[in-house]
């Protein structure tokens, strides 16, 4: 993609509501646009690191017997008065049908239509344990939306929920679960500050599991365990006043943003809709359920967040709108000519070729955050090639064509 052609553009002009980073550099960036609070436009870049961020969710979920579904984003209220959840969900969106006067609901969650759903094709403990996950859009009525993306009141969110015949199965899937969110988190480049974190279970269980990933901006206050690497919520610090893992009782208070979250359901939404199954010996018996939730736009506001610095976004290779950020001061011939090469060879290249100054092209570079950067300018080819450099480095060095995409392939095979 040429530069010349994106539908956006950077910006040096931010708005005020602007009050973290994510907003401001996803924003200048021409990644996303506000159309009001809570509410944003995924723009070309955006979409596709969002896409991206999808997909490696999407593998982990299959990876471990997940089947991807889609829900609808309308529900009746008559499935949420079933659960009693209709008047005690305070950021539910509830209106009335203007044709039919029914009363709807903007799902904010979708544990109301899974159970009916499940309901639907489970009959024997020979159709169990099921997995299904969708990832869709979801809408809370919040009271506040802030921190750009990472509290919207329209958001993407994957949702997966087990069904199982047993509390041992549940137990089981759950830890697998675990372990796939880490590997998650890894292809993200967010292991190193993301912390299995112990909270309240709520009506669901004695505790549930969020994936709390350190950063200032964070809503979320941690104690972190440095000892076994585990943490709890400050929700329930006050009855739970040691590690849960490895009884250690000192803890490193930490601001954290929620990136997942993972709860044992028990039968709190079979029960109501009566989603049964029928054991060995014939007898009928509640399915037992889970639910594992992640945020993809929140995932992408946090990745800015953790991993930006003073210059820009800094975005990890698996996630990158393109691999390769081509800069040509004046040399426009050989630029182009290594921009259809690089294409021919695989390679998703954006070529920067506006008539525009060395520190604009650069400028911009350093806020779009693609991982490598090369420069054809009248110095590089006398120097026998071109400047090469990682976002995340300061060092440059001179290669030519053949070791340029030889490095290229092996940064992004690795």
């Amino acid at each position: 993609m040429k530069v010349s052609k994106l539908f956006t553009k950077t910006t040096r002009n931010i708005s005020k509501e602007a009050e973290s980073r994510n907003h401001e550099l996803l924003v200048r960036g021409g990644y996303v646009d506000q159309l009001m609070a809570g509410a944003y436009t995924y723009l070309p870049l955006g979409l596709t690191v969002l896409k991206k961020i999808e997909n490696i969710i999407r593998e982990e979920m299959v990876s471990i017997g997940g089947q991807e579904i889609l829900m609808p984003a309308l529900q009746p209220a008559e499935n949420w008065k079933k659960t009693g959840r209709w008047e005690t969900v305070d950021d539910l969106y509830r209106f009335t049908s203007y044709y039919t006067k029914t009363e709807l609901a903007l799902a904010g969650t979708h544990e109301e239509v899974v159970s009916p759903l499940a309901k639907k094709f489970v009959f024997s403990y020979k159709d169990l344990p099921k997995y299904v996950f969708q990832i869709q859009t979801k809408f809370r009525d919040e009271k506040r939306a802030k921190s750009g993306i990472l509290r919207g009141r329209e958001f993407l969110m994957k949702d997966l929920y087990s069904l199982h015949t047993t509390q041992e199965d549940l137990d089981n899937f759950y830890e697998k679960a675990i372990k796939s969110y880490f590997k998650i988190f890894k292809r993200l480049g967010l292991q190193d500050k993301t912390y299995l974190t112990f909270a309240s279970g709520g009506t669901f269980s004695k505790f549930s599991h969020e994936f709390q990933t350190v950063s200032d901006v964070g809503e979320d206050t941690i104690y972190l365990c440095e000892k076994c690497r585990v943490a709890v919520n400050q929700e329930i610090i006050a009855e739970q006043k040691e590690c849960p893992k490895c009884k250690n009782k000192d803890f490193k208070k930490l601001k954290a943003i929620e990136t997942g979250n993972i709860f044992q359901l028990g039968t709190k939404f079979s029960e109501p809709f009566n989603l049964k199954y029928l054991d060995k010996d014939g007898k009928e018996k509640l399915v037992i359920m889970g639910c594992f939730g992640m945020g993809p736009s929140r995932i992408m506001g946090t990745i800015v967040e953790v991993l930006s610095d003073d210059k820009g976004i800094v975005w990890p290779k698996e996630v990158t709108p393109y691999q390769v950020h081509l800069i040509n001061l004046e040399e426009n011939e050989k630029a182009e000519k290594l921009y259809e090469n690089l294409k021919k060879d695989g390679i998703d290249v954006l070529w920067d070729d506006r008539v525009e100054s060395a520190g604009v092209k650069f400028a911009d570079a350093d806020l779009l955050g693609i991982p490598i950067r090369v420069v054809v300018s009248s110095k590089s080819t006398k120097a026998g090639g071109y400047e090469f450099k990682f976002r995340n480095q300061d060092k440059t060095e001179i290669v030519n064509e053949k070791e340029f995409i030889k490095k290229i392939k092996d940064f992004y095979a690795k």
